[in-house]
């Protein structure tokens, strides 16, 4: 009795992971199907798709996203990793009107040039979300809008603001790069096999013309700044590892330029190999979610002079270690903090036009962070 029980359970379990017509879904490739035809029709009315726009599709899975954005396009090109997922979806359209319209590649849409698009409509595997967004809005031409279905964590941290507790580098990065907005919330009911998490639709419209900025430099701040992100300025740029990094960019700095834009595009595109995340474990282990919250002692209370002491030098019989020499360098550090009112900031508080004025005045006293 006891192994039919085993069994039928087993039995039952593997089921669960069986979608449209019986296929066996893979949790590898992240293949959580929207099997909610409202929903399918919103997120499409939401794209505001033309029958002038070639669309572009990532994980189309058995097609119900797809054989609808076929009836609104005028060409819809699909990147998919499983094959059988491929055979489904031209089965889904085979001798109907809209047959000739699309293409689907197989391959990872990550490692594939990607082709000529208006709009970008997708219920994104999860794992590539961070990745794709940069890739997205490093593609070339400009695209005019992505609407993509994430889980929802990853969602709020694209849309947050200064002072919500996701605000992070990935927020930074995204809004500097693209106007972004929430248009609805997904039960994880909506899908087989139901995820673990809930998700949302973003909206994604990148700035055209995009900043011109040096990304890596960029992004080389904001690592530093983030890294603490409650952590007052001046507590992290005085840190000895801090200013021993920059002591050594500085010396192999060369001249700036603007890079034209292939640097720019690569530099964007690597912007989301660094911040991809897991977001199987990593939303989902509430230690790692608060990691990046953790409150400083110092900053808790809002002490600046708690914060130095942290990282002043040590003294050995009531003599500076350094024999009271003081750093040039962290002299010059503390002068751009107080002349530009950064220096009890936080990363958490800043907006984008601050780390811009920052990153500015940093540069024009020779600091690098790339």
């Amino acid at each position: 009795m006891g192994r039919i029980k085993k069994q039928r359970k087993h039995q039952q379990g593997s089921q669960t992971t069986l979608g449209h017509r019986g296929i066996d879904f893979k949790k590898t490739h992240g293949q959580h199907i929207l099997r909610n035809p409202r929903v399918a029709d919103t997120i499409i009315a939401k794209a505001g798709l033309k029958s002038t726009d070639t669309v572009l599709e990532v994980g189309p899975g058995t097609g119900n996203l797809t054989v609808k954005i076929l009836e609104r396009c005028k060409k819809l090109v699909a990147y998919e990793i499983d094959p059988r997922m491929i055979v489904e979806v031209y089965k889904r359209v085979q001798s109907t009107p809209v047959e000739s319209k699309l293409q689907v590649i197989q391959g990872d849409v990550l490692k594939h040039a990607i082709p000529y698009f208006d709009i970008c409509v997708a219920n994104t595997p999860y794992q590539i979300s961070s990745p794709l967004v940069f890739r997205l809005l490093a593609h070339r031409p400009m695209f005019r809008a992505a609407v993509l279905m994430f889980q929802r964590e990853f969602a709020m941290r694209l849309i947050a603001k200064p002072g919500d507790p996701l605000y992070c580098r990935l927020s930074v990065n995204v809004q500097l790069l693209a106007r972004v907005s929430h248009l609805m919330k997904v039960s994880r009911n909506n899908f087989r096999p139901p995820p673990k998490v809930e998700s949302s639709v973003v909206r994604i419209e990148p700035r055209n013309p995009p900043p011109d900025i040096s990304f890596e430099e960029w992004d080389g701040l904001l690592r530093l700044c983030f890294q603490r992100k409650h952590r007052m300025l001046r507590a992290i740029f005085t840190q000895k590892k801090v200013l021993k990094m920059l002591e050594e960019k500085r010396k192999t700095a060369k001249a700036l330029s603007n890079g034209g834009v292939k640097q720019s595009v690569e530099s964007i595109m690597r912007l989301g190999d660094s911040m991809n995340i897991d977001t199987d474990v990593a939303f989902q282990n509430a230690a790692t979610m608060n990691e990046d919250l953790e409150m400083d002692p110092g900053a808790e209370n809002g002490s600046a002079d708690q914060m130095e002491v942290e990282f002043a030098p040590k003294r050995k019989g009531g003599k500076r270690k350094d024999g009271g020499i003081e750093n040039p360098m962290k002299k010059q550090l503390e002068q751009v903090l107080d002349e530009t009112d950064f220096a009890t900031l936080r990363a958490s508080q800043m907006t984008i036009d601050d780390f811009r004025k920052l990153l500015s005045a940093l540069h024009l006293k020779g600091f690098r962070f790339s």
